[in-house]
């Protein structure tokens, strides 16, 4: 039976098997160096940093700007996921879809008569490497010239950061021959990325709800009440996850044991950095204040 796209979208159900790559999109659709990337773009207008209506114009049409860019992100994903999950849901084609083969099954499914199918999914995984090198690639310019202080110049900075994205992806594909080998190393990359965003999105909440940082500028009580919420999540899924792979996947004691001490590194960050927050943001200011005089 074909499932129901409206509801399944509304509201999702997993299981256990499903779990990975559900946390892998939201990896790979979040991100989280964009974190950092969005939350410097807006510093990209010319305006005076003094006069409060030009910051909360830069501020409104940034907002537009990166919402419209979110929606269509979002609307791409959710068009890819449901044409899939039209073509193949339930098919003994399902289970063997991978980044190598899927646009020749996407072909054979909906590319009747001159419908140009194959190129199309080509351009688009074209379309979608750049896009995430290259927001890659401005997070670490803006990493490395605002926390790091690394003044450099700009083909020198480019050359880094565009390496440190291009180079593994090279020698990845060099040496791994499987493309099944290749689709479970890119479902588990897009879940580290998942796992690292409270790390990014931690501190920048923390930072933006204190008024020494952003004066009249900072969130609310209820934005702060939802953003903290929308961490809360993730934190929740990304924990989740590692329970169920603790669970099925990890045998033997000391892998075990292993895995658990990774889990509980990891919920200990974390809750260093909610209960620190104050302390660190703190830290920050001063360090701030210092480089503005």
């Amino acid at each position: 039976m074909m499932p129901n796209l409206p509801t399944g979208i509304l509201v999702p159900k997993l299981s256990s098997k499903t779990i990975r790559q559900a946390v892998g999109v939201v990896g790979c659709v979040i991100m989280p160096h964009n974190v950092f990337l969005h939350s410097a773009l807006v510093q990209s207008r010319k305006i005076d940093p003094k006069k409060e209506y030009q910051v909360r114009e830069a501020l409104r049409y940034y907002s537009i700007e990166s919402t419209v860019a979110l929606a269509i992100s979002f609307m791409i994903n959710l068009f890819v996921t449901t044409v899939f999950a039209k073509g193949f849901y339930g098919s003994k084609e399902a289970g063997s879809i991978g980044l190598e083969n899927a646009g020749q099954y996407l072909q054979e499914k909906f590319g009747g008569g001159f419908l140009p199918i194959l190129y199309i999914w080509g351009i688009g995984l074209l379309a979608a490497g750049q896009s995430s090198t290259i927001t890659g690639t401005y997070a670490g310019q803006f990493i490395m010239g605002g926390f790091l202080n690394l003044r450099l110049k700009k083909w020198l900075r480019a050359l880094i950061t565009r390496s440190f994205a291009i180079v593994p992806t090279i020698i990845v594909a060099l040496f791994f021959d499987s493309s099944d080998a290749l689709d479970v190393l890119n479902e588990w990359l897009n879940v580290l990325q998942s796992i690292q965003i409270p790390f990014a999105l931690i501190p920048l909440i923390t930072l933006v709800s204190k008024e020494q940082v952003m004066g009249v500028f900072r969130i609310g009580r209820k934005m702060q009440a939802v953003t903290w919420t929308v961490a809360a999540l993730l934190i929740t899924i990304n924990g989740y996850l590692l329970l169920d792979f603790f669970s099925s996947e990890i045998r033997g004691p000391l892998y075990g044991s292993l895995l658990c001490v990774a889990v509980l590194a990891y919920a200990s960050f974390i809750l260093y950095l909610i209960l620190r927050g104050t302390e660190i943001s703190n830290q920050m200011i001063v360090a701030i204040r210092k480089r503005l005089s």
